[in-house]
């Protein structure tokens, strides 16, 4: 276990779920700390990316490479696939929970994991590290404990826009806590470029132009935090060719941006309505962190501030990422909702039956007014007969006071905001 390890939300889910399966794959995007993740919940490792006799001994005998104090971390298994079937034997032939961890940072084919049968596996997504996770957040304001319906806090944040800017260009990587930010943008940019040139063809086996990904990646960036079509992308990719990118090919492109976890979009929610207003079900489009939309168009800290509009999606996305971490350790996943009429809700957290939040979410705290309004109409079209009251509507903002509104809508700002 590493002396510098700092904690992270998930370190709770997977100890509960090595309590109650047999191997826990822990997915998430490559360096955003799985492996010292699952080091800090491990007894004993294999890490088959770099050990040369790891990978030796399964050419031999597999067994081989199970055999060793549990926990047992096996890091980069998806580099050795067919390891799968052995560890999934190695459970049943044990009969004991928490025997291996499993981390990997691209999504296996459901093929290959499909038949694992009750009670052998636990999933877990690890995601760049959240605000609270980074130390910029005090976690004041609970998702846990809005999500069951108690009032938050006053509190008072200082979160400078230029600093802001910053965290949305370096991201919640774990290799770049403490470095320079110029170091960590050119980290960032390798990241994309290797997206481009290697990790897709790892994810799928299919040869993609890395240009025509690149270009992909920069058109993901411009619409992040938007449900742009499959239609507006590929026709931003290439708006001049005559055989251009189609939209079965931008799919099947973003498919592989999935399966190695660098985008990762957001579904829409679909509850019942009062109205006769019609769902949207295009997803929003989300990188896995703000960061890499940065990297993406080559820019930086200034380039947001030079660009508020295009900085409060980058925002709106980070403040996301956040969500979606801490609605994880509560149970729940993250949605947004838009319909025909033209309303939109940035954030939807759902915690099972009955249980939900609903978020907008704005850089600037001057247009606190508009979204809550925006929600107090969004909250009259549900159904609530049907799926209960809402247990919060917020509005998430950059930097300053949180309190509850008169009309029960709380202001959160994001330096307070925690699991």
């Amino acid at each position: 276990m590493s002396l510098d390890y700092r904690p992270r939300i998930v370190d709770r889910e997977l100890r509960v779920h090595l309590e109650a399966f047999g191997v826990v794959l822990v997915e998430g995007a490559r360096a955003c700390g799985k492996t010292e993740t699952g080091r800090h919940a491990a007894v004993s490792e294999v890490l088959l990316d770099v050990d040369e006799n790891a990978r030796e001994a399964l050419a031999v005998d597999p067994r081989l490479v199970l055999e060793g104090a549990t926990p047992r971390l096996i890091d980069e298994w998806q580099t050795a696939p067919k390891i799968w079937n052995h560890v999934r034997r190695a459970v049943d032939e044990r009969r004991e929970r928490g025997q291996f961890i499993l981390t990997g940072s691209a999504v296996p084919a459901d093929d290959l994991t499909r038949h694992t049968g009750a009670g052998r596996i636990g999933r877990l997504r690890l995601r760049p590290m959240s605000l609270f996770e980074m130390g910029r957040s005090t976690g004041s304001v609970s998702l846990g404990a809005l999500l069951a319906a108690e009032r938050m806090p006053g509190v008072v944040t200082d979160f400078p826009v230029e600093e802001l800017a910053e965290v949305c260009s370096v991201g919640g990587w774990p290799g770049y806590f403490d470095a320079p930010p110029a170091s960590a943008l050119l980290s960032h940019r390798s990241y994309v470029e290797d997206t481009c040139r290697v990790d897709l063809t790892r994810a799928d086996g299919v040869r993609r132009d890395p240009d025509r990904v690149r270009r992909l990646l920069q058109s993901l960036a411009r619409h992040v935090a938007t449900p742009a079509s499959l239609t507006t992308i590929a026709r931003d990719v290439e708006p001049s060719a005559a055989d251009g990118l189609t939209p079965q090919a931008a799919r099947s492109d973003l498919r592989a941006l999935e399966r190695v976890l660098v985008v990762e979009d957001l579904p829409p929610w679909s509850p019942r309505l009062r109205s006769r207003s019609r769902l949207r079900r295009t997803p929003k489009r989300h990188f896995v962190d703000p960061s890499l939309a940065v990297a993406a168009l080559a820019a930086g800290p200034a380039h947001l501030l030079a660009d508020l509009k295009w900085f409060g999606f980058l925002f709106e996305s980070l403040v996301v990422r956040d969500l979606r971490v801490y609605a994880q350790a509560a149970g729940g996943r993250v949605y947004h909702y838009r319909d025909n009429t033209g309303l939109e809700v940035d954030a939807v957290v759902e915690v099972g039956p009955g249980r939900w939040a609903a978020f907008e979410v704005k850089l600037g705290a001057g247009r606190t007014d508009e979204a809550a309004r925006n929600l107090l109409q969004f909250r009259d079209r549900i159904d609530l007969e049907a799926i209960g009251p809402p247990a919060a509507l917020g509005v998430i903002i950059g930097s300053g006071r949180g309190f509850t509104r008169p009309d029960g809508v709380a202001v959160i700002p994001c330096a307070a905001l925690g699991p």
